[in-house]
């Protein structure tokens, strides 16, 4: 017995000796165009959403019915462990399309830069996948004033645009579980995912959230900017968020506020939105969420288009969910209330 425990305290300490042999002796990087070791090995993946949507509004003929609504795939991985890469496509519908691509130097938590076509740095459900958001679809606020399908008219860009972003995460707290300060700061093009700018102005879009305990983020946002339309007019976009997001154990809250401020209201009208979503866990495969969505197109309560939902989560696998969703509209701006039924299918690769 002594002689097994002495045999395997010599075969651990051998074992300690090599790697640690192996590690002085392990090159380091070094700069240069003939390099090609430190480089990841690129992760190819994606993911298919789709189901079937049902509506009983007036002139929908019942709804889209059987749908596929997105279908992603995309490449990523690292190259020096510094410098962090991602090229993202859509495939689905008629014109398949890039939807991220850029490079990110990512060397330090507190200060990183990125460069190329990404999320706009607005609002916390933006910057979200798909999978994350809880419902069958981002929200009213986020569609009309982040970027996808704005107010203004431009088209559903996804909430991206093409520029330059630096951010960052300060003042480790609980022996560095997690940071107190994050920020966030970019510069943008101003029309969208795959398009020139189309004129010399740019947007600047930023953040500062604040994280008091694990899990739970306070943050402002601001947009200063314009979008040129297709008729040449220079539409002006200035916008400001507050909210906060909590996610911890599988539970979540968020709660966000987003409203024109400054030449936009002047020029193009008051507007602005709110959300509150909840999610609650069941079990280990059933979450719950409830949602109040609101969009005031004219900033008042007759130009009001509010969506009350409740959805059911059924996430059987880290990489496969269903969810099936009820939503009731009142649409105070179109005169309309009507309901929708969403069950959707969610799988990744």
């Amino acid at each position: 017995m002594y002689m097994k425990k002495i045999f395997v305290s010599l075969a651990t300490l051998l074992s300690a000796a090599v790697i640690s042999a192996f590690a002085q002796d392990s090159p380091k990087p070094e700069y240069g165009y003939k390099v090609s070791d430190f480089m990841s090995t690129p992760k190819v993946g994606g993911y298919i959403i789709g189901g079937y949507k049902y509506s009983d509004l007036e002139g929908a003929h019942g709804g889209p019915g059987f749908n596929c609504r997105l279908i992603r795939l995309y490449v990523d991985g690292s190259i020096f462990n510094d410098f962090k890469y991602r090229i993202q496509f859509q495939a689905n519908g008629t014109s398949p399309h890039v939807k991220d691509f850029f490079v990110e130097w990512a060397k330090y938590k507190e200060f990183s830069v990125k460069l190329g076509q990404f999320k706009r740095a607005f609002t916390f459900e933006n910057p979200m996948n798909p999978w994350d958001v809880g419902v069958g679809d981002f929200s009213l606020l986020v569609q009309k004033m982040a970027g996808m399908g704005d107010r203004l008219g431009e088209a559903n860009m996804g909430g991206r645009d093409l520029g330059i972003q630096v951010q960052g995460d300060l003042i480790p707290m609980a022996d560095d579980q997690y940071r107190l300060l994050h920020y966030q700061l970019g510069l943008y093009n101003g029309q969208g995912i795959n398009l020139a700018d189309a004129n010399k102005a740019k947007d600047i879009i930023g953040t500062l959230q604040i994280q008091p305990i694990k899990g739970l983020y306070i943050g402002a946002f601001g947009w200063k900017g314009d979008w040129v339309n297709g008729n040449g007019d220079v539409l002006k976009r200035e916008r400001i968020s507050a909210g906060l997001k909590y996610d911890v154990d599988n539970w979540t809250l968020r709660a966000e506020y987003a409203t024109a401020i400054a030449g936009e209201k002047t020029q193009s009208g008051a507007a602005d939105a709110l959300y509150v979503t909840a999610g609650i866990p069941a079990t280990d495969w059933l979450k719950v969420y409830l949602k109040w969505d609101e969009f005031r197109a004219k900033g008042n309560a007759d130009s009001s288009h509010d969506m009350y939902s409740g959805c059911l989560n059924f996430r059987l696998h880290k990489n496969l969910n269903f969810q099936l969703e009820y939503r009731y509209h009142n649409d105070r701006f179109l005169n309309s209330r009507y309901n929708e039924l969403w069950f959707m299918s969610y799988i990744r690769f």
